[in-house]
C-alpha cells in the first residue's frame, strides 16, 4: 500500500488569510505535487478566506480544512511536514512532535514577537521560516536533514526558555 505524503497548516485561533490563499495557490499545489505530497489540511481559526477543497484532482494534492477543533494532535502526528503561524504553542506542539516545521511569519501582526521566537528556533537549528511572499521559493528548497530534535522537556523549560528568546530574563 502506497504511503501517503501528508501536510498540516496551521494558523492556531488567529486569522491569517495570506498563508491560507498562498498555500492553496497554483504554484504552492503544484509545489507540493512535486514533492509527493497526497494530502494538505488546513486549519484556518477565525480566517475569513475558505479555500476550496479538492477532492480528486490528478495534478494537485488533495485539499481540505476546517476552522477550530479542542485538539490538533491527530493531525500533527499524521502529518509529515507541519507549516503554521509563528504562534509558541503551535510551534512547540509541532516541534514536540518530533516533526519538521516551517514557520510563517504573519508580518500583519502588530510588534511581531513572533518573528523572533522563529529567528531564534531556526537559529539553533530546530526549524525553518519565510514570510508569506517567500512560501513557494522556500517550499521548493525544503531541506530539513541539517534540523536539529528539539529537545523535550517540561513546560517550566520551555517557559524559560520562551523568556530567555523574548529578553524576559
Amino acid at each position: 500500500m502506497e504511503q501517503r505524503k501528508r501536510l498540516f497548516v496551521t494558523v492556531g485561533t488567529t486569522k491569517f488569510d495570506s498563508l491560507i490563499r498562498e498555500i492553496t495557490s497554483s504554484s504552492a499545489l503544484a509545489t507540493l505535487s512535486k514533492q509527493g505530497f497526497s494530502d494538505v489540511n488546513l486549519q484556518i481559526g477565525r480566517g475569513d478566506y475558505e479555500p476550496e477543497e479538492i477532492i480528486c484532482d490528478k495534478g494537485y494534492p488533495r485539499v481540505k480544512y476546517f476552522r477550530l477543533k479542542d485538539s490538533i494532535a491527530e493531525e500533527i502526528a499524521e502529518a509529515n511536514l507541519i507549516i503554521c503561524h509563528a504562534g509558541a504553542g503551535s510551534i512547540m506542539d509541532s516541534l514536540g512532535a518530533g516533526k519538521p516545521v516551517l514557520v510563517v511569519i504573519n508580518e500583519e501582526l502588530m510588534g511581531n514577537h513572533q518573528t523572533e521566537l522563529a529567528e531564534k528556533l531556526a537559529c539553533e537549528g530546530y526549524l525553518q521560516y519565510c514570510n508569506v511572499s517567500k512560501l513557494v521559493k522556500s517550499l521548493e528548497s525544503l531541506d530539513f536533514t541539517s534540523l536539529r530534535p528539539f529537545p523535550p522537556g517540561e513546560p517550566h523549560k520551555f517557559a524559560e526558555y520562551l523568556d530567555n528568546v523574548l529578553g524576559f530574563k
